[in-house]
């Protein structure tokens, strides 16, 4: 998959770019069964809300041999391949979960942010590509964007261990207020909401300016965030877990289109 010129166009513009049904019905069944079985394990690389619920399992590409071909999918590698111009790297690999009733906040922030300041990453050229595993709804905990921020470097930010179980490098109230207001048009807001079918697929700048609200609806919410790195960018930092931030730089092989499809139906021929 190949981004177009409006596409390039506009994720320069505006920070994203929206892929809605970028994944079949058939890939996404089988994405969401190895997830939900992952969120129940009890493990080191999965992380619970203070209720317990489970929040991000990290990693899974790593232990999970369907999560592996998700990061090797060429729909996820190629468009980066094409905008950074050159091969790239899992540098993160994210299943959070809102759920229902129990998912908490993301508070405001950017996530090169953290890429720079804990994981010595020079550059963002690192990019976030979120799959929807659950349909986003307005009222789910959907994922908040305020385009153009990605233009504006890096903002001061403090570091918040308390709000939530993932320590997190925060923007503060008066800063998103600020942003806000200057990426509203006129008469409208400068907030949005991606929301779309499971299988949709968004992909965000690492300087974008993001959060996401909690979920007390009785519908979950299920995203996994594929962050794919320049391979000349690499970290240079190792102070967080090699299962939060990897450290192996090996360029991606991308699998064919339809692994996903070829697993699904070979484990279901072999289950029969």
């Amino acid at each position: 998959m190949k981004l177009t010129a409006e596409q390039l166009r506009s994720f320069d513009e505006e920070g994203y770019v929206f892929f809605p049904n970028c994944f079949s019905e058939e890939e996404v069944a089988l994405l969401r069964t190895e997830g939900e079985a992952i969120l129940q394990q009890d493990r080191q690389e999965v992380w619970r809300e203070k209720t317990g619920a489970p929040r991000t399992a990290f990693a899974a590409h790593t232990f999970n041999e369907v999560f592996r071909l998700m990061a090797h999918h060429p729909r996820l590698v190629e468009p980066l391949r094409q905008y950074f111009g050159e091969e790239v790297y899992v540098h993160q690999f994210k299943l959070n979960a809102k759920a229902a009733f129990e998912g908490d906040v993301w508070q405001w922030h950017q996530d090169y942010g953290t890429w720079a300041r804990d994981d010595g990453m020079p550059e963002p050229r690192a990019m976030n590509i979120a799959i929807f595993l659950d349909e986003v709804y307005p009222i789910n905990g959907p994922l908040m964007l305020i385009p153009k921020t990605h233009k504006q470097g890096v903002f001061a930010a403090g570091h918040d261990k308390l709000t939530t179980s993932y320590p997190l490098w925060t923007l503060d109230k008066e800063t998103v207020t600020r942003l806000a207001e200057e990426a509203a048009p006129k008469g409208g807001v400068g907030i949005v909401a991606p929301t779309g079918k499971p299988g949709s697929v968004l992909m965000f700048h690492g300087n974008l300016v993001h959060a996401s609200p909690p979920n007390i609806t009785p519908y979950p919410r299920k995203i996994v965030y594929l962050t794919l790195c320049a391979v000349s960018n690499h970290i240079t930092k190792f102070t967080r877990p090699e299962w939060i931030a990897h450290r192996d730089f090996t360029p991606i092989v991308p699998v064919a289109d339809d692994a996903l499809l070829a697993y699904a139906r070979a484990h279901r021929i072999a289950a029969e």
